[in-house]
């Protein structure tokens, strides 16, 4: 009964979102920002933690400010995800800036591309973008309960034109995603938090986190390269750099070298996010020492891709 209650009240809230005029849509989740904010939840708390690492040298009251824009970028998104299905094909292409996108073309010009991103920006915005110029991609979603909410945003994401594989199931989705890969497909996984506390440790930030192993190892299996990516917003626009290849290490065994490729992504992912902070939505503990004593971290029914994917 529960989770039936949710999936209405979630469904309630989408449909009336999409029904109102984009102002007030606007106004409505930043005021539910604010509220957020002012309140100092515990996911608030925990985006502050994350920040300090990222501004260690902010002051009380800089770092406020900094989670406050950050949460107003958090539900930006949200409202975005609510109205993008209204959207026309031209605003979805118009409004998304690509940087470097000469290098992701290329790239599957040659024969597919594995996309590594952060919870940054606008992640569904970029994949509805891809879909539309470059071709369909193809990503891995956990399978949560409620499980008929879980069905509401795969339908969304394949009505974009993503094929979304589950990450749990027989087998797991890493021989699709290889296959897909070696077919010369576009793979998009989330690249930044480990939900399997199986990830590999790298240093983030100048302190042990772990991230997902997957990307890493799904280029490394099929050959494709493995591009980084990082995504903010800017004025009316979502925003996605492509950032070249990771190398694939010339020494080393297998998981030495997922490892080696995954600190490259890390440390990518970081300088992007110096850049534009207030666009990281990490609401959720990353860091080792956040994590110690705690399971492994669960995704929320909404996350768009999977952090790891494996054989």
């Amino acid at each position: 009964m529960r989770d039936e209650l949710s999936e209405l009240a979630f469904a309630t809230g989408w449909g009336a979102v999409r029904r109102m005029p984009e102002p007030v849509a606007r106004a409505t989740f930043q005021a539910m920002a604010d509220q957020a904010w002012v309140r100092h939840t515990a996911s608030v708390q925990q985006l502050e933690r994350n920040l300090r690492r990222v501004v260690p040298h902010a002051g009380s009251r800089e770092l406020r400010e900094l989670s406050r824009d950050s949460m107003r970028s958090y539900f930006r998104y949200w409202s975005e995800v609510f109205r993008l299905p209204d959207w026309s094909n031209e605003r979805i292409v118009t409004t998304l800036l690509c940087e470097d996108e000469v290098i992701l073309r290329d790239s599957l010009s040659a024969g597919g591309a594995v996309l590594s991103l952060p919870h940054a920006g606008n992640w569904d915005h970029a994949g509805a973008w891809a879909c539309l110029t470059l071709q369909p991609l193809t990503t891995v979603a956990e399978r949560l309960r409620p499980e008929g909410l879980y069905e509401r945003f795969l339908a969304y994401r394949r009505a974009l034109g993503m094929e979304v594989l589950p990450l749990s199931g027989a087998g797991g989705p890493f021989r699709t995603l290889l296959q897909r890969a070696r077919d010369g497909h576009l793979i998009c996984l989330l690249g930044d938090r480990d939900l399997t506390a199986n990830g590999v440790p790298v240093s983030f930030f100048g302190e042990r986190a772990t991230m997902p192993a997957g990307p890493a190892a799904l280029a490394l299996a099929s050959g494709a390269p493995l591009l980084p990516v990082t995504a903010w917003y800017e004025d009316g626009c979502s925003c996605v750099r492509i950032h070249p290849a990771v190398p694939e290490p010339t020494m080393g065994s297998r998981s030495e070298k997922v490892a080696a490729m995954t600190q490259v992504v890390a440390d990518t992912f970081a300088g992007g996010i110096r850049k534009h902070p207030q666009d990281w939505h990490m609401l959720q503990p990353l860091w080792s020492a956040d994590l110690r004593g705690r399971r492994a971290p669960e995704a929320p029914a909404h996350e768009a891709a999977a952090t790891e994917a494996g054989p």
